[in-house]
């Protein structure tokens, strides 16, 4: 953000005497916005790990309510006759991968797409 108030366009909003706000709205913030939406993105896969693994150690979210950790904590607690008659107590594990690689592949796309540098 400092380096973006220093750029010429901001400079010359300033001189032709465009108020602090205006110059934050019509040219900071929409020159940062790429990088949060990226930023965003790609920080909710770590997010949704942690919560699952906190819950999974008994940390995080507990019963009544329910989360994919805690699922997977259940499932643990099974014996190893029980998995192979049901085997869907696994699914959560699943779909916390499924949800990881998606939302990383969602940063990626959008850190090409808004890439300003980027030659298309």
């Amino acid at each position: 953000m400092l380096q973006l108030r220093e750029m010429e366009y901001a400079q010359a909003a300033k001189a032709l005497g465009a108020g602090d706000t205006r110059i934050l709205f019509r040219h900071i913030i929409p020159g940062t916005l790429g990088y949060l939406i990226v930023v965003a993105s790609l920080a909710i896969p770590g997010y949704i790990l942690a919560e699952s693994g906190l819950s999974f150690l008994g940390l995080g979210i507990q019963e009544p309510s329910s989360s994919w950790g805690l699922l997977l904590s259940k499932a643990q607690q099974i014996g190893i006759s029980a998995i192979k008659e049901r085997p869907w107590l696994f699914i959560p594990g699943f779909f916390i991968f499924v949800s990881i690689l998606t939302y990383n592949y969602l940063g990626d796309a959008l850190r090409d797409a808004l890439d300003p540098r980027a030659e298309h």
